[in-house]
């Protein structure tokens, strides 16, 4: 049964690293282009010399 508590006790530290490293990510501006990945590809490279 103490194994048990000790699972979830790991399970949810391990859920708040990932929520506050998203959470992170968010505030950063990680998240805040939306558009341009989409139409990167249609971008023309600059020609190399």
């Amino acid at each position: 049964m103490t194994i048990i508590f000790l699972l979830i006790g790991i399970s949810l530290l391990v859920a708040l690293t990932f929520l506050g490293g998203f959470l992170w990510a968010v505030r950063s501006g990680q998240y805040e282009d939306d558009y341009t990945p989409s139409v990167r590809m249609l971008f023309d490279d600059e020609p190399e010399e």
